[in-house]
């Protein structure tokens, strides 16, 4: 090509050459073995000419080599580079990959379990250990650099997106900041922030997805494509795509009606002939099964793939399906392969360990290539199926979204079986931005030459929804930031209040909000236009119309308000009916889920008042715990009796009676129908209305038929347009509200946090009492209870096991709300010293509504929560692992995790508790060795 260049061409074409060979970005380019593409270079010279970057980019585009080159810059020129990850097993990874390049003397190490040559020049760490290296002032950030932040799209995370946010605004001005990021649709945002508190930062944004990614949908014995072949680009185009109508057809056909009353009209072999032609029509259309599905994409070369399942159970049920089948997915050098890397890999656990963990299981499906992937597995077993996958031994992966923002696993393929998944509060269908970081998985770069995403059918399914999903694009960041305890005596210690309110107000958060003003903003104003135009709709020729609308407005508010009193009344009925409740009481539930005939084992009173259950507090009145004629016990609540309740009969509960056992629910259900089922419960009656006899009602209905506009002809279109005008001056106040309470929102809340931590003695003004450098030294969402507990010293005299129970209560919580059984906690003087804990919490949660900080808005102390606390003891106390997992009722993975959440708090408290003449400290240290030990100990991550 040189040959058809000009000579001043080639000699510009060399120029270029020799700049370009002058940089740093040239050897970095030469430790790989394939070329870097634009963006990649665009970010590595942006970084060169010393400016921060944001990289947004697909998942497995390569956004880590800009990362890389930062480390490179940071070794070039004698610097330090921090690279954080959000979680620990991506910093072993990536711990692991840049040990591979540079050598184990210039990388170190440090999560909450390990700490390796932590004062080498590159340190890879979770963003949580910089974070309070930053805020303890630590030596070891001397000299540093450049720090990378490995998906920094967590920032968004409700529970630790903050800390992301705190590490931004904290890092001295000298460090060049690298944030690395999955794509966003506000990246330009994002980026307009990090120039505000950064200084000069480049944007570099690829929507180009390394492999094309093909979507499909698997109906039956067949696999449709998504979208039609003539406008599919593979998501790496722009153009419009159009839905396959073959696709469209099959939800037409699967939707249409089986049965049509005018039918009944015809023949009956017509009927017959036309449900028939239907049968064989639909029989091409059905979900098909998890191993079925394996079994086609292998079949079409589409393996290894990522079934995601949005359920741990699934995940397991899946694996079990697959090898009742038959399954079998690797060949006899295959299988001996993944049993000499698992026994190599599991060759800590002790034998009796195996068993309780399910390993022969777990191991018969890793030998076929099959495996399940989720957060309640062994850490250990989490490693060697991602191992075993990236080396193509494990072909099928059942997984929970959780591995979507886990470590590198891609796969040729991804499988969606359904597009609605649990959120913790309702099943609620996935968003695009869910859909595009789950299915980003396919595609393996240098390896496959296009990914695919299947969506398995399910009934009611449209096709122009799921291309919506696969079309959009639409992944915004969103700050989680709020202030807590923690940070505001750690902020308070190192720039005193008014220069940390100062940098509160330079977050994120408070950007985002600042800017939402102005489209709020445009929109009072148009509402302002709207409401000129209601007003002239509503004006009367016979007087003031909005008068006379003010008045009938006060009396629906007040027919509505004596509505409300009177369901009161009817609520503390029955709350007061509950109350003398008895075990044994018959009684018939009105209404809910549960209504009918029921058998009262407990009335649910308040701890202290008489039958009352000790360790439940319910502030919302009785939750009586029944057994229901069909068998099943529950825990009611108050909005199961709208109306008061009484015993229709007593019965005797045998002493051998467990709420557990099945049988003996039956038995016990069976006397309660013999000896109650046929009574009939008397109707409850409601008496007169209050509002007949109100006085202020009476006067309101008088001034409304004696004003002018009441004998209006066009009343009622002027009180459409009135009621109109109400609604609107209504929404635009509320507006102007949020004007006034998104401006400053960071600050105030850090004032009010302020004022609470002063009125505790914890801080004057700008000094932080000893007090105050205690909870300095303790993280977590109950900061403030934990340092309370150590100031009381509720936990002194506690053996070690004691206090893990206790400790467990700062951490843990309970994947469902389920307070049909109260939670076992261990005797003596730890139930008595959880007990203190929850009144602390009690005076806490008293204190925050005084000082308006609200739980609701992410800030404050939820109440602990002591469904841990048997298992902590039991497993400090040194009992077995299978012992502690069949009390618990715990999947091993949960267990470890808990565990290592309670030993990394206890740590703190081992730092922060008085060293002279206390318990706690030494306690605490005892405590961590002893849960420390078997599967917690040789798990190295969770």
């Amino acid at each position: 090509m040189t040959e058809d260049l000009s000579p001043a061409e080639r000699y510009a074409a060399a120029r270029v050459r020799t700049r370009e060979e002058a940089t740093a970005l040239a050897p970095f380019r030469a430790l790989y073995d394939f070329d870097l593409d634009p963006f990649q270079i665009e970010a590595c010279q942006a970084l060169e000419s010393g400016k921060g970057v944001l990289v947004a980019a697909p998942t497995g585009s390569g956004k880590t080599i800009v990362g890389e080159f930062a480390v490179h810059l940071a070794l070039a020129q004698g610097r330090k580079c921090f690279y954080t990850t959000p979680i620990k097993a991506l910093s072993n990874q990536k711990y692991t990959d840049l040990v591979k390049r540079y050598g184990a003397e210039k990388v170190g190490l440090l999560t909450g379990d390990n700490s390796v040559n932590s004062e080498a020049p590159v340190v890879v760490m979770t963003t949580e250990v910089l974070r309070n290296m930053l805020y303890a002032g630590s030596q070891s950030l001397r000299g540093l650099g450049y720090v990378v932040m490995d998906e920094v799209h967590y920032l968004s995370d409700r529970f630790r997106g903050a800390v992301w946010e705190e590490v931004i605004i904290h890092l001295p001005d000298s460090v060049t900041l690298v944030s690395l990021s999955a794509t966003v649709s506000n990246a330009e945002e994002f980026g307009d922030w990090l120039d505000t508190v950064r200084g000069d930062t480049q944007v570099i944004v690829s929507e180009e997805r390394p492999v094309p990614l093909w979507q499909h949908v698997m109906a039956g014995r067949r696999m449709y494509d998504l979208f039609e072949e003539s406008t599919d680009h593979g998501g790496r185009g722009r153009g419009r795509r159009e839905v396959n109508p073959d696709l469209v057809r099959l939800a037409r056909m699967e939707n249409s009606r089986s049965y049509n009353p005018r039918d009944r009209r015809r023949g009956r072999a017509v009927r017959e002939a036309d449900r028939e032609r239907e049968r064989r029509a639909r029989s091409r259309i059905w979900t098909p099964g998890r191993a079925e599905v394996i079994d086609r994409l292998d079949a079409e070369g589409l393996l290894p793939a990522i079934t995601f399942i949005f359920s741990r159970a699934g995940c397991e049920s899946a694996v079990q399906q697959c090898l009742h089948s038959g399954l079998r997915l690797n060949d006899e050098v295959a299988r001996a392969e993944v049993r000499r890397i698992v026994e190599e890999r599991t060759a800590a656990i002790p034998g009796e360990d195996l068993h309780v963990l399910g390993y022969y299981e777990w191991l018969e499906g890793l030998e076929r290539g099959i495996a399940a992937h989720h957060a309640g597995m062994l850490p250990t077993f989490k490693e060697v199926v991602e191992e075993l996958f990236v080396r193509g031994l494990v072909k099928a992966v059942f997984a929970t979204e959780t591995l979507a923002l886990g470590i590198n696993m891609p796969a040729r393929s991804v499988v969606l079986e359904k597009l609605v998944k649990w959120n913790g509060e309702q099943h609620a269908d996935i968003t695009p931005g869910e859909y595009t970081q789950l299915t980003g998985r396919a595609g393996r770069r240098g390896i496959d030459v296009e990914g695919h995403a299947v969506v398995l059918w399910q009934r009611a399914m449209d096709p122009a929804a799921l291309a919506g999903l696969a079309g959009t694009r639409t992944y915004p960041l969103r700050s989680s930031f709020r202030p807590s305890y923690n940070m505001a005596v750690n902020l308070v210690h190192q720039f005193g209040r008014h220069r940390s309110r100062e940098l509160l107000e330079t977050s994120f958060a408070q950007f985002q909000a600042d800017r939402s003003v102005v489209g709020i903003s445009r929109q009072v104003q148009r509402n302002e236009e709207g409401l000129s135009g209601y007003r002239e709709g509503m004006t009367c020729h016979l007087g003031d119309f909005e008068e006379y609308a003010r008045l009938r407005r006060e009396l629906k508010d007040r027919e509505n308000e004596l509505a409300r009193q009177g369901a009161a009344q009817r609520r503390a009925a029955a709350a007061a009916s509950l109350e003398k409740l008895r075990p044994g009481d018959v009684i018939h539930v009105p209404t809910g889920k549960f209504a009918g005939l029921a058998l009262v084992l407990d009335p649910g009173l308040p701890a202290g008042r008489t039958g009352g259950q000790r360790g439940f507090e319910y502030h919302d009145g009785p939750r009586p715990l029944v057994l229901t004629a069909e068998r099943q016990v529950k825990r009611l609540a108050a909005m199961d009796f709208p109306v008061p309740v009484e015993a229709l009969e007593r019965m005797r509960i045998p002493r051998s009676f467990n709420a557990r056992s099945p049988q003996s629910r039956r038995d016990l259900a069976s006397a309660l129908r013999t000896k109650a089922g046929h009574i009939v419960p008397d109707r409850h009656r409601r008496g007169r209305a209050a509002a007949a006899d109100d006085r202020e009602i009476a006067r309101l209905r008088s001034e409304l038929r004696a004003h002018p506009c009441h004998g209006c002809d066009e009343r009622e279109d002027h009180a459409r347009w009135a009621e109109r005008y109400h609604r609107l001056q209504r929404d635009t106040r509320q507006l102007e509200r949020r004007i006034e309470g998104r401006t400053n929102t960071i600050a105030r809340t850090f004032d009010r946090i302020v004022a609470l931590l002063t009125e505790l003695d914890y801080l004057r003004e700008d000094e932080v009492t000893e007090h105050g450098r205690r909870l300095a030294r303790l993280y977590g969402e109950l900061d403030l209870l934990a340092s309370e507990c150590l100031r009381d010293g509720i936990w002194e005299g506690l053996g070690p096991a004691e206090l893990a129970a206790c400790v467990s209560a700062l951490v843990y919580e309970s994947r469902q709300a389920d307070d049909a059984v109260a939670p076992k906690v261990p005797g003596g003087a730890a139930k008595a010293a959880l007990g203190e804990m929850v009144r602390i919490w009690g005076r806490l949660d008293a204190l925050e509504e005084e000082f308006r900080i609200n739980q609701a808005e992410g800030v404050g102390q939820r109440e602990p929560d002591l469904g841990f606390a048997w298992a902590a003891h039991q497993w400090a106390s040194g009992r077995g692992l299978d012992e502690v997992l069949r009390e618990a009722e715990m999947p091993a993975g949960d267990f470890v995790r808990w565990c290592k959440q309670v030993i990394d708090v206890l740590g703190q408290i081992a730092a922060a508790a008085p060293a002279d003449g206390g318990t706690v400290a030494k306690n605490a240290r005892r405590a961590v060795d002893g849960m420390l030990r078997g599967v917690v100990a040789y798990s190295s991550v969770g």
